[in-house]
């Protein structure tokens, strides 16, 4: 009996191949390194890109560009048996060395490097008319690049605050974009040196005309991009203008201080990582729900309730003795506590001296929908003294019922 045919083998999915401007074999020495380590490097933006070999996908390291300095050539050492082409790359915090096989290969390197951190070809390099054309191209694709982003010294700040900036962090650098002080589509620029000890800043805006940026100077110059404008005065000052870089470092390793158990200097410690984190062990009934973990506030008990403070409009009584007893009696009495009595139409004459009937206290009814008073603490001078004219209050409204009764009759 024949088999199932196997299904077909599919291919497994080759990882894209990076684009670069220039790329080769390129040695490096960093300053932590103790020698050349043999990269296959590739440039891109202001990016370059370190590979173990040229068939690799993922960079091993990263060198950004952003904070060129300069580019030096070194001359062969003395005595010197290697027969590799050296030159260094400066930049603002660092210094990397490169070795190269040939001069073409130094000079393709150190052309293509400042095409695209000086948007411009450069003239003072030995390069054939090939090479030329080859950096033309890629000036083109970077200023097409750089024209759909933001250069990283536009910050969104006021006039003042990029003042402040350039104050507070020269080590940054001294040059600054910003957002123009009329709400227009166009930036200012702003610059802060040193002159004989005293500071000297200043401010310069950058019209928007289209797709191009106008730089307001007494001869105005035209920019296709905000890069553009950047490279503008920092070419034509010398280089003294820097763009402003506001660095934000942060630890990727965890380390503290600890002493040395052997001589009791304090040493700097880097703790293993554990696998995971174990957490709590489950119960041996299986697994089961962990119950919420209650904060230390949940576990204290809950305090009684603050008693309110006492307001004028509560501790306020309304003397009946202040309004006319003639107004009070004849009119309409609707009170939860007492029945409401309809007005009599005509009034019994009533006796010059009407016996004063006998105080007794009135009960409470059941359908009382009064709200309970507010209690008070007994000890206060305050609740003594209101008991005492809520209860002479309550006497002569008591009064006042049973002589309006005794003139119903």
């Amino acid at each position: 009996m024949a088999s199932a045919p196997s299904p077909p083998r599919v291919p497994k999915p080759k990882g894209i191949q990076p684009s670069h401007y220039y790329e080769s074999f390129l040695e490096k020495k960093g300053p932590c390194d103790q020698g050349y380590k043999k990269f296959w490097a590739g440039l891109q933006g202001l990016t370059i890109s370190f590979y173990s070999s040229n068939r690799d996908f993922q960079p091993l390291e990263k060198l950004d560009l952003r904070t060129f300095v300069k580019l030096t050539d070194e001359a062969p050492r003395a005595g010197s048996r290697d027969p590799g082409i050296h030159f260094s790359l400066v930049l603002r915090d660092q210094e990397i060395k490169f070795k190269v096989e040939s001069l073409e290969s130094r000079e393709m390197w150190k052309g293509f490097i400042l095409t695209v951190v000086e948007l411009r070809i450069p003239s003072k390099l030995t390069l054939l008319p090939g090479h030329l054309y080859m950096m033309a191209e890629v000036l083109a694709k970077e200023e097409a690049r750089r024209s759909l982003e933001m250069p990283l010294c536009f910050l969104k700040v006021s006039r003042l605050e990029a003042q402040l900036l350039l104050e507070r962090y020269p080590e940054c650098g001294n040059l600054l974009l910003r957002p123009s002080g009329d709400g227009k589509d166009g930036v200012s620029v702003t610059t802060r040196q040193t002159l004989n000890g005293a500071p000297v800043v200043r401010h310069y805006k950058v019209k928007r005309e289209g797709a191009k940026y106008v730089i307001d100077v007494e001869d105005p110059f035209s920019c296709s991009s905000l890069d553009a404008v950047v490279n503008y005065f920092v070419s034509h000052t010398k280089k003294a203008l820097v763009p402003f870089l506001l660095e934000e470092d942060y630890e990727k390793v965890l380390g503290y201080v600890d002493a040395d158990k052997e001589n009791g200097e304090s040493v700097w410690t880097v703790p293993s990582a554990p696998d995971s984190d174990p957490g709590p062990a489950p119960p041996a009934g299986g697994s089961k729900s962990l119950p919420p973990v209650a904060s230390s506030q949940d576990k204290l008990p809950p305090l009684p309730p603050l008693p309110p403070l006492p307001s004028q409009d509560d501790n306020y009584v309304t003397p009946i003795a202040d309004a006319p007893a003639a107004d009070y009696v004849n009119q309409d009495v609707s009170s939860s506590g007492c029945p409401v009595v309809p007005k009599p139409k005509k009034l019994a004459k009533a006796p010059a001296k009407p016996p004063k009937p006998s105080t007794v206290p009135k009960p409470v009814p059941k359908g009382n929908n009064r709200p309970p008073a507010r209690k008070l603490v007994g000890g206060s001078p305050q609740a003594a003294f209101l008991a005492t004219r809520l209860g002479d209050v309550t006497a002569e409204l008591q009064e006042k019922l049973q002589k309006r009764r005794a003139l119903e009759q």
